[in-house]
């Protein structure tokens, strides 16, 4: 609720510093004492239009300052915007307009938004005026006004509207996947040939690029090699002269030992170069050179390679991407029977949304009943007797459902016997709009809604025992929430918990705007200049006393 408010240089007002409590709060003064100033500050503070005009004459700029207890709903609103408050700590809001235009507003020393600001202050205070476009006449609220009234749990609603907008998503998608590979059918029956005929494997790039590799080193081995092997071929090969001149010394050896030993030298020369020719020709044999099998070979590569590039993948990917086109051809031929178990899941969550929206719409109508009794019952103490409400609960068409149900709620009124319904704003006078409103918060008064009302001068054009049924409507609606109420009624403000006297003054040429919290004497005395006007007669007083005797 609203707990303080605090006003610098703001039109007639120079500071100003009140104190709010809870229950009906009541705030009087003479016509033009500068009552609607008090609640232009309070709107600036609570996301209002910032308007140089509000500067006081003179001063630089104009600043707003009020305090709440934060109820819950606004405390999750501001941790969602970045901003943590601590709930045992008051709320405030700051908000300031200097007299060239500019504004700044800050919640709890923090910067925030304009548009945060209405949204925090719509949660927190409901004004309404003789001009209210706000609150309980906009339509997009009624629903959930009337669903809090009825208590309508639209949880169940809720939880199988997203099960089967979920199906439906799940639909669209395989249905867009189908149609896609449908269109791309013939291109995917000759790639998936062409990739079956090819036949790749895994890792089959490098596989194939090593042998290559091999083949071709293994040409030019061969060539130095075969130049090698000449050598030990042929009648003037080493190897054959070093078995002839073995031979020739065979036939010395006995001659002398050391020939003995040459022969013996020579013996293993000829073994070794023979072990050497050996593993020349075994190698030669190893990696022979086949011409054919590279062209074979690079043919392969070439291929692969050439195959990667058309479809726009790396070689090595190419056993995955014959995979993926498989299984969208496979999805194609057997995308029928997918989608029909799609389209039956649909229909079932379908069926169970509206089987659950039309128990809801049957709750709601129910509600709506209920409503319009309490709501007429309040009508004729408010000199409305002639007039009728009417809660509608309208079935939207298929495209329009939510998570709410299927229905559109809205609120209408008709002022006379025998004229058609219409939304409260485009029938209800002034005077009119404001009781309706009282009604509708008396009947909804257990339903939640902002924290702190505001009714600006709800009792204008009636009086006597009117005034006194809005009275004791506001003290009863007070129960449930702070309300405060600018009044020119007397049995209004006799109905009061607190009364703040709001009076202008002047000084030379300063005219200045000041609110005083009424004792009980000052009380009687201001309700009894309500009632007699100018001059406050003895049997004024007297009445005064009666009024607030009856509280």
């Amino acid at each position: 609720m609203l707990t303080g408010l605090s006003i610098r240089d703001v039109v007639l007002i120079e500071a100003l510093d009140l104190e709010f409590a809870g229950g009906l709060g009541v705030l009087t003064g003479e016509t033009g004492a500068g009552k609607s100033i008090l609640l232009d500050a309070l709107g600036l503070a609570l996301g209002a239009r910032a308007d140089s005009g509000l500067v006081r004459n003179g001063a630089e700029r104009a600043q707003v300052t009020a305090s709440f207890d934060a109820p819950d709903n606004v405390v999750s609103l501001l941790a969602d915007n970045d901003i943590e408050i601590d709930k045992k700590e008051p709320l405030l809001i700051r908000r300031s307009v200097k007299a060239d235009g500019g504004s700044k507003a800050f919640i709890n020393d923090q910067p925030c938004s304009a548009a945060l600001l209405r949204d925090v202050g719509a949660a927190l205070v409901e004004i309404h005026g003789q001009h209210d476009d706000r609150g309980m006449l906009n339509p997009r609220g009624h629903r959930l006004l009337l669903d809090s009234f009825g208590r309508c749990d639209t949880a169940l609603v809720a939880s199988h509207y997203t099960a089967w907008q979920e199906a439906k998503s799940r639909l669209d998608v395989a249905r867009e996947a189908l149609e896609n590979a449908a269109r791309d059918r013939e291109w995917l029956e000759h790639a998936v040939a062409e990739l079956a005929k090819f036949n790749p494997q895994p890792g089959e790039e490098e596989q194939l690029a090593g042998e290559r590799s091999d083949m071709q080193k293994g040409e030019r081995i061969a060539e130095d090699l075969k130049a090698v092997l000449e050598s030990f071929d042929g009648p003037k090969s080493g190897l054959a002269l070093i078995r002839s001149a073995a031979r020739k010394l065979d036939r010395l050896a006995d001659a002398h030992p050391l020939l003995a030993e040459a022969l013996t030298a020579l013996d293993r020369a000829v073994i070794e170069a023979s072990e050497a020719e050996d593993k020349l020709n075994a190698a030669a044999r190893a990696i022979e050179f086949e011409p054919a099998r590279l062209d074979e070979i690079e043919e392969r590569l070439f291929e692969l390679r050439a195959l990667a590039r058309k479809h726009n993948v790396a070689p090595d990917a190419i056993v995955s991407l014959q995979e993926n086109l498989n299984a969208r051809l496979d999805s194609i031929q057997a995308g029928g029977e997918g989608l029909a178990k799609l389209e039956a899941e649909v229909r079932a969550k379908h069926s169970a949304f509206v089987d659950a929206a039309e128990a809801m719409s049957a709750a709601r109508s129910q509600a709506a009943a209920k409503l319009d009794a309490a709501v007429k019952a309040e009508l004729a103490p408010l000199k409305l007797d002639a007039a009728q409400f009417q809660t509608v609960v309208e079935r939207l068409p298929e495209d329009r459902w939510s998570s709410t149900g299927m229905d559109r709620v809205e609120f209408l009124i008709s002022t006379n016997p025998g004229a058609p319904f219409a939304p409260l704003a485009k029938i209800a006078s002034g005077g009119e709009l404001s009781r309706f409103i009282l009604a509708l918060k008396v009947a909804l008064a257990e339903e939640g809604g902002a924290a702190t009302i505001i009714f600006d001068e709800i009792d204008r054009g009636v009086g006597g025992a009117v005034a006194a049924a809005i009275g004791e409507r506001l003290a009863r609606l007070a129960r449930h929430t702070q309300l405060l109420a600018v009044t020119h009624s007397p049995q209004v403000a006799a109905k009061g918990q607190a009364h703040y006297f709001i009076a202008k003054s002047s000084h030379g040429t300063v005219t200045r705007t000041g609110v005083v919290l009424l004792d009980a004497e000052a009380r009687r005395q201001e309700i009894a200049r309500m009632l007699s006007g100018a001059e406050v007669t003895d049997e004024a007083r007297a009445q005064a006393e009666r009024l607030l005797e009856g509280v």
